[in-house]
């Protein structure tokens, strides 16, 4: 049996989950969910990710996990021999710490506003509402001036968590793609924010993103 992933290709959380999948070389069965059609809020699907959203993961040997952040975690432990070391050795202390930081500040001070940017300028016209233009300068504002903090991290190391790619910085690909896409030049302007760009850069080249980001 092979490891299936319910979602739907477009997104983000979903191509979170198939990013960290590709990167460990984990072949993987996508079982579309049909978001317009309401599929995420059938019975059968809330009986297996109780808040109706996307997307779960059903392993090979039966175990089932939602949420794109703990399934990814779940993804690097359970295959840590395999494919790209995307955390560190389960012995390192300080390096997992480092993670445990990283992961924070993707949660924090980036996905809040990057995510909120989207649902101003993509997901409330698609659900026929106009975008709140106070909110959508509140997040645009918010993650400009976060950004400054990676820059300062990122002109002491290669990634957020060190010197190595860790599923910190491969969180922020989905979002950061769609901000991108949506014409904010915040992670790619390389002259206020070299190394972010530089980051970003090296991030999205990667063929697990590659693979991915135009649907899982």
């Amino acid at each position: 049996m092979v490891l299936k992933l319910y979602g739907m290709p477009a997104s983000t959380c979903t191509r979170r989950v198939a990013t960290a999948l590709k990167e460990k070389n984990v072949p993987y069965e996508l079982v579309p969910v049909d978001l317009a059609k309401g599929e995420h809020k059938a019975a059968a699907f809330i009986a297996k990710q109780p808040f109706g959203q996307v997307p779960y993961i059903v392993d090979d040997d039966g175990f089932t996990l939602f949420e794109s952040r703990a399934i990814a975690r779940y993804v690097a432990a359970k295959y840590r021999a395999q494919g790209n070391p995307i955390v560190p050795a389960a012995d390192d202390v300080q390096g997992n710490a480092l993670l445990e930081q990283a992961i924070s500040i993707e949660g924090s001070n980036f996905d809040p506003f990057a995510s909120g940017i989207a649902a101003e300028k993509v997901f409330r016209p698609l659900r026929g509402f106009e975008t709140n233009e106070t909110i959508l300068e509140r997040h645009t504002t918010a993650l400009d001036a976060k950004l400054d903090g990676y820059e300062a991290i990122l002109s002491k190391q290669k990634y957020l968590a060190g010197n190595e790619v860790t599923l910190a910085d491969l969180f922020h690909l989905p979002y950061g793609a769609m901000v991108t896409q949506l014409g904010y030049n915040y992670l790619v302007d390389e002259v206020k924010r070299p190394n972010v760009a530089r980051w970003w850069k090296d991030i999205t080249s990667r063929p697990s993103w590659q693979a991915v980001k135009d649907g899982a």
